[in-house]
């Protein structure tokens, strides 16, 4: 039995509760600030609890009203921040199962010097990789479209690591089971393997989806067209607003919202989440 020191318990959580208070003031100073008037807001001191306006600056952050101009509005944004998270998520996702399935089990010449060429773009930054990206899609008229914004980033080699790996632990029986079944390698793939990564699937998609969410360089290179902006973008936008005063509730306001989809897919898929990281049952 471990004897608890009530010190160190003691030390433990108050730590605990000071790393959540550093992460959740700065949410909660948002979500005050987007319920007062822009004016309330720049006042010394700023208030700190929850005033009566939350309603008009949610509607006003919503349909556009405020320095987001009248052609602009956040669920227009939001909507492509969501197609744009989507595409990147699965695309990662279902284009990392299938390099992984054929890395583990086929065999071609320069198998592994295919690997490790994935591996090694992990150790390129994005600033080495994104000019020549970008003149690519624009030579491709790519620019101010869906495509532009994804395509360039569905490739994962993380991902691709990461389910290569997990593909290298399951048990040879189960191949030659399938192989015994009659099972072809897309059978195989299908009906085992798929199955058998759920949660991994699952952690990735959470993280992939988030990743895709936040996307905020690349869309900035590449959208002109105020239909095309995804909702980082827009709060930049919001924040740029020359020498007029910035609507500070309203921005707030739009980020509260721009949260709201992560923190979404990260509750639905806790469980399966935490257990993809940790799980190593076949």
């Amino acid at each position: 039995m471990i004897d608890r020191n009530p010190w160190l318990t003691f030390f433990s959580h108050a730590v605990l509760i000071l790393g959540v208070a550093v992460v959740a003031f700065p949410l909660y100073l948002a979500l005050v600030a987007s319920t007062h008037t822009a004016e309330a807001i720049v006042q010394s001191p700023m208030p700190l609890l929850p005033g009566s306006h939350m309603w008009e600056n949610y509607q006003a952050a919503l349909f556009g009203s405020g320095k987001l101009g009248s052609n602009t509005n956040v669920v227009r944004m939001m909507w492509v921040s969501f197609v744009v998270a989507m595409v990147i998520t699965v695309g990662k996702i279902a284009i990392s199962l299938l390099s992984a399935f054929a890395i583990v089990y086929f065999r071609f010449p320069f198998k592994m010097l295919t690997f490790w060429a994935i591996f090694l773009t992990l150790m390129l930054p994005v600033e080495v990789r994104i000019l020549p990206t970008y003149k690519v899609v624009a030579d491709l008229g790519l620019l101010n479209t869906y495509g532009g914004l994804t395509l360039p980033l569905i490739a994962s080699a993380t991902a691709t690591f990461l389910f290569r790996q997990f593909f290298l632990t399951v048990p040879d029986e189960l191949v030659e089971a399938a192989r015994i079944d009659g099972a072809g390698p897309m059978r195989f793939f299908i009906d085992v393997l798929v199955p058998l990564s759920r949660t991994s699937i699952a952690a990735l998609f959470v993280i992939q989806f988030i990743y895709g969410w936040n996307q905020y360089l690349w869309p900035l290179l590449m959208t002109t067209s105020e239909d095309m902006y995804p909702v980082v973008i827009g709060i930049k936008r919001m924040l740029a607003g020359g020498e007029a005063a910035v609507d500070w509730n309203i921005v707030m306001a739009t980020a509260i919202i721009a949260m709201l989809p992560p923190t979404l897919v990260v509750m639905l898929m806790q469980k399966w989440f935490v257990k993809g990281l940790v799980d190593t049952e076949k």
